[in-house]
């Protein structure tokens, strides 16, 4: 019975230790680009659809020498883009608008000179409407307040850079006039869309669109390098940037985001497929951005991501499906490369053949959990003795998760029940059993690894 204690305390200790290592490892790769003491960046890496890692380096206010913390806020900038298309896409299922719409459909600004484009084209950049907007022009003051039609004013006399579906141009523009459409069609005004139907649907609740007169908590400045010094970056009015790239958020809310997708919570799995198909052009030529989503490669890894840029911010939004890992990475200055650093805690997991996390997780048969009442989940805390001066720990957190916590370990193991008094684990292939007296009363738990068992009694 011992020397099987010791192995199955070994899988865990060996999963722990994994991870620890990869915190380290991440750890490495990020402080060797950002200093505690400068603007910094939040990081955050999830391996299927749960964080794994979650921390922020550096200061939030250099002045008030605050840290940047988990839940800091940030101006997403072009982030913002993914939340606009899908918005368009839900709008669509709700049988509103269609993405072969022609836009003077709903923009009669474009009647004429985009009686050619489609909503299609703007959600991929192929619409040949110029990339000219209030904030990418210089000279113009930041802190201008504009409403989205003022936007469109600014820049609706220019002509196409070429036909529709002809070419590839990124182009703010196509997305301020998504947000026009967004609000013609529904009704509402865009800010109002985005938080009555994506973040207070999900529960991002550290997100906003914008309105920079709010009292935002958590809220981190932006800074430049100039002269090898840092200095405050210049106020932005986010109405400028708008659909096409005015939300703040945090890290976390964006891992809520990204999971919300990947179980359509938001859209049907054929409009996601949709959003995150690459793009053809009229000569049949693909191009790798759907609607709001960009396509690459790491080694032999797809990544689906996008970035984000304003003044004083960027950040990266990344997913590699085939590992199912999700990292975003959200800094206060953008005075140094964070896709470089995202990139690199990628190849942490893409090019390592030794990746016991997915050797182990992916050898696992998928098991449904149930909820179990926290009063339930109570009477299994405590320790049990697996054998003299060695105790496991049976411990409950505050969102009602029961965990195992080994001999000399600080990282805890869920456990996830099956039936109120059976649960297993995830990450090995163990079970655990809840016993309980005549009376009711828990008096051991049985470990079942393989079909040999272990007994330990409650202290």
């Amino acid at each position: 019975m011992n020397n099987y204690f010791t192995r199955i305390l070994f899988f865990f200790i060996t999963y722990i230790g994994f991870s620890q290592s990869y915190q380290s490892k991440i750890d490495a790769v990020v402080s060797s680009t950002y200093s505690s003491k400068e603007p910094g960046i939040s990081v955050l890496v999830a391996k299927d659809r749960k964080a794994i890692y979650s921390k922020a380096f550096g200061k939030s206010n250099l002045e008030l020498n605050t840290p940047l913390e988990t839940n800091s806020v940030f101006q997403i900038g072009s982030i913002t883009k993914q939340f606009t298309a899908i918005s368009i896409l839900m709008l669509e299922e709700q049988g509103k608008l269609s993405v072969e719409d022609k836009i003077g459909k709903y923009i009669p600004e474009y009647a004429e000179i985009g009686k050619d484009i489609t909503i299609h084209h703007l959600l991929n950049h192929t619409s040949g409407i110029k990339n000219r907007t209030p904030v990418g022009d210089k000279g113009f003051i930041s802190k201008t307040n504009m409403s989205p039609t003022e936007l469109i004013a600014y820049f609706k006399d220019e002509p196409l850079e070429f036909k529709p579906g002809e070419r590839f141009k990124y182009s703010n523009a196509g997305y301020i006039l998504l947000g026009r459409i967004i609000e013609i069609v529904s009704g509402q005004p865009y800010s109002d869309f985005i938080e009555q139907n994506i973040f207070d649907k999900i529960g991002m609740k550290n997100s906003s669109c914008g309105d920079m007169k709010q009292v935002i908590p958590n809220l981190t400045k932006g800074y430049i390098i100039e002269q090898n010094d840092f200095v405050k970056s210049d106020y932005i009015n986010l109405s400028l940037a708008y659909s096409a790239g005015a939300i703040l958020s945090t890290t976390e809310d964006l891992l809520k985001w990204q999971n919300a997708l990947l179980s359509n919570t938001l859209l049907k799995a054929s409009s996601i497929k949709q959003a995150m198909t690459p793009t053809l052009l009229n000569s049949g030529k693909r191009v790798p951005y759907g609607y709001g989503f960009r396509f690459s490669k790491l080694g032999n890894s797809p990544v689906i991501a996008h970035t984000g840029s304003t003044k004083g911010f960027t950040g990266i939004a990344l997913f590699l499906p085939k590992e199912k890992l999700y990292i975003t990475a959200l800094t206060n200055c953008n005075c140094k490369n964070v896709n470089n650093v995202a990139k690199q805690v990628a190849e942490l997991f893409v090019n390592l053949p030794d990746n016991k996390i997915t050797e182990v997780e992916n050898n696992q048969p998928e098991r449904k959990s149930i909820d179990v009442p926290s009063e339930i989940l109570s009477d299994y805390t405590g320790t049990y003795e697996v054998k003299p001066n060695v105790n496991l720990t049976i411990g409950l957190d505050n969102t009602n998760q029961l965990y195992l916590l080994a001999p000399g370990q600080t990282k805890k193991v869920e456990l996830f029940a099956e039936t109120q008094n059976h649960f297993f684990v995830k990450i090995v292939d163990a079970e655990i059993t809840f016993n309980t007296n005549e009376k009711g009363n828990v008096i051991s738990l049985t470990m079942n690894q393989s079909g040999r068992k272990i007994t330990a009694k409650k202290n």
